[in-house]
């Protein structure tokens, strides 16, 4: 059994308190001393700082580049300004999601950031294409937060100028570092690439700011899920398709056209003549959460549907959950019942988000 591999902030998370777990071959934070809650409230009032270094950060260069990753994914990258990122993902000949990605144009390159428990899939993936696919050996925290543009404007007036889904490099604390507008929680905020070596000085740094703590896995989970964002491995995976998980906004008209991807096949035709299930927010009544894997029934008692996604919310101030249900059953305010232990536990279907999304458009 392999050792689980460490990000170049352990040493930081360890000084300060975090409660440290395998999180997909990674030594991760769950939570600081503040809490899961704490966390959670921080960012959604203040600013909070995420470690994601676990995320594979990789750069694609060559003739067509942009054309050529079009063959792997539903998206458009050829018509993508310099500057700007683009949320997509791979699909696979079946038309299901084989990871969620974010794909920047950075002028003479593209630089791509996969999901920690996939990165090898995806570099494997992208390297199949005739393309120099380079793997970075970098930190990458996330900043999130309405405080977030004071945070880190301050330190990198570039930053400040960003909309949502932009991204620059900028002088941050004397050290060069590739700043992004997005991020996973819901939340305004950045996503900061930073050379290895300077990680810890620059988070170190930015963490002497009052308004902004360390948060861990457990509130970034409780925000991406009030926030109705995927989970890759729960929400969406490799038997799910893209138009099941509320996806096609992520597909641009003309790659939804033209096709050209694997799995465009399935994914024109559940365009073209719907599906037969839907990824919905479910609320439960009460105060118990209902998490992966219950069953979700109609009022008959019929099995329509399984929850991927479940857990407390803080900020809605109860449980939520998000599931695929029959289309039939998928729109807001339908009632259903959740079997968890043998019992019927009623719920409502919710339109996702479950907590307003604040970016910066």
């Amino acid at each position: 059994m392999t050792e689980p591999r460490k990000t170049p902030l352990y040493d930081l998370h360890v000084e300060l308190g975090g409660k440290m777990v395998d999180f997909a071959g990674w030594m991760m934070p769950v939570n600081y001393p503040m809490g899961i809650v704490g966390e959670h409230n921080q960012v959604r009032t203040k600013a909070g700082l995420f470690d994601v270094s676990h995320m594979g950060q990789v750069e694609l260069r060559g003739e067509d580049v942009a054309a050529k990753l079009e063959t792997l994914a539903p998206s458009a990258f050829t018509t993508l300004p310099e500057g700007k990122a683009r949320y997509t993902f791979f699909t696979n000949p079946q038309g299901g999601i084989m990871d969620d990605l974010i794909v920047s144009n950075a002028g003479d390159h593209l630089f791509v950031v996969v999901n920690a428990s996939m990165r090898d899939q995806d570099i494997g993936h992208m390297r199949t294409l005739d393309i120099e696919v380079t793997e970075l050996d970098r930190g990458l925290i996330a900043i999130q937060g309405p405080a977030a543009e004071a945070i880190v404007g301050a330190v990198a007036p570039a930053a400040a100028d960003l909309t949502f889904m932009q991204t620059t490099v900028a002088d941050i604390f004397g050290v060069e570092c590739r700043i992004s507008r997005l991020g996973y929680t819901g939340e305004d905020g950045y996503e900061i690439s930073i050379p290895r070596e300077s990680t810890i000085e620059v988070t170190r740094k930015f963490l002497e700011h009052s308004d902004l703590e360390p948060a861990g896995l457990g509130a970034r989970d409780s925000l991406r899920l009030e926030a109705g964002l995927c989970l890759y491995g729960n929400d969406i995976d490799n038997e799910t398709s893209p138009v099941e998980a509320n996806l096609t906004w992520a597909m641009q008209k003309r790659r939804r056209e033209e096709g050209g991807f694997p799995g465009a096949e399935r994914i024109q035709r559940e365009l073209a003549e719907g599906v037969s299930r839907k990824l919905v927010g479910i609320r439960p009544d009460g105060r118990a959460p209902a998490r992966r894997g219950v069953e979700v029934a109609d009022q008959g008692g019929n099995v329509i549907g399984k929850i991927t996604s479940g857990g407390f919310g803080p900020t809605v101030g109860g449980p939520v959950s998000m599931g695929y249900v029959a289309t039939e059953f998928a729109a807001p305010d339908t009632k259903v019942n959740l079997l968890i232990r043998g019992k019927e536990m009623p719920a409502t279907i919710i339109k996702l988000p479950f907590v307003q999304q604040n970016y910066k458009r």
